[in-house]
Formats: structure tokens, sequence, C-alpha cells
């Protein structure tokens, strides 16, 4: 227990706060996440994973996934979805996890990483309100492949072997918090 509470409290970026577990739908499968008007997270905690070769899981958002930036240059801002930190180190040293945001019209996903502390992103493509799609990164020995249902990009990877890490979950931001309620569901596969 010692040595989860050290973990947590040298990956914590800022105040971590507990809070009760995400909400289960129907299917004990699917987790519903809610990034709280004013809040960045879900305030769910960091979790350790075992190492992995590919992250698989389907995701939805609905109308809630819509926003406004209340400064127009931050609405071009990632947000993240979903992803692992990697090569045993902290998740801005180096990770791979989804993003998203309400841009020009439509809910677009990207690739988002940092490989030795730099930050890199691609759009992959552009995800439907309240429709589940297909995500998965798999980690090769040079790169992470970023697929979206049949959409694949490719970026630069810092350590080879399955990835070691912690689960990076849904945050809001950039700079600005959540401008109001925002739910996600997510499914592992």
């Amino acid at each position: 227990m010692i040595s989860v509470l050290l973990f947590v409290s040298l990956i914590a970026c800022e105040d971590i706060f507990i809070s009760p577990l995400p909400q289960q739908e129907e299917n004990q499968y699917i987790t519903h996440y809610l990034i709280e008007k004013g809040a960045h997270d879900a305030n769910q905690l960091p979790s350790l994973k075992e190492k992995i070769s590919e992250l698989k899981f389907q995701a939805k958002f609905d109308s809630t996934a819509i926003y406004t930036s209340q400064k127009a240059n931050n609405q071009a801002d990632i947000n993240k979805l979903y992803g692992l930190s990697d090569c045993n180190s902290l998740h801005q040293v180096n990770s791979a996890r989804f993003g998203w945001r309400w841009y020009n019209g439509q809910l677009q996903i990207l690739a988002y990483t940092y490989n030795n502390k730099v930050r890199d992103f691609k759009i992959i493509g552009t995800a439907s309100i309240n429709a589940y799609h297909q995500y998965k990164i798999e980690f090769t020995a040079t790169s992470y492949i970023f697929t979206l249902d049949n959409n694949t990009v490719t970026l630069p990877r810092n350590c080879s072997g399955k990835a070691s890490g912690y689960k990076l979950y849904p945050y809001f931001g950039g700079d600005e918090v959540a401008p109001h309620d925002v739910s996600i569901w997510i499914k592992d596969l």
C-alpha cells in the first residue's frame, strides 16, 4: 500500500482528489467517465498496468463533447481520451494516448504522444456523436501505431519492447477547464 501511495505521489502533476469510481453502465465492461464543469479530469487515479503490446478499446462521446473555448485560440487545444505512460517513465516524458477536440464543427480524434519530453500529435479522423468507435495503440520497437476504426497514423517511440506504464484517463484541456459536464464512455477490449 505504501508503494502505491508513493507511486501516485511521484506521478502527480497536481493535487489528486480521491472520488468514487466512475459509474458503470448496464454492461459491466463499459465505464462512464464524467468530467464535471470547472474540472480537468474525472478524478480517476492512475492505475498500475502490466506490460502490454497494444491497448484496444471502444469509446463514445455524447453531445457534451461539443463546446466553445473561452479564448478562441484554445479551441484547437487537445483534450485527452485514454492511453498509457511508457518506458517506465512519467506521462509527460513518454506516453501515447488518443486526444480529442471539438474543432471546425466536428469531433476530431488525434494521436498524442510525449517522446523523451517532446510532445507530438497527428489528426487521425473524426468520431460521430453517440456512436462507439474502435481505438487501438500498438507499441512497436520504434513507434506508436494509432488506429481509429480503419484510419492509422504512426508516431515515433523512445523505447522498445512492451509498453510499461500506467493508464491515462479522460482529461479536459489544455489550460482551460471543462465549460460544462462532459461524458465519455469507454469499454476496454
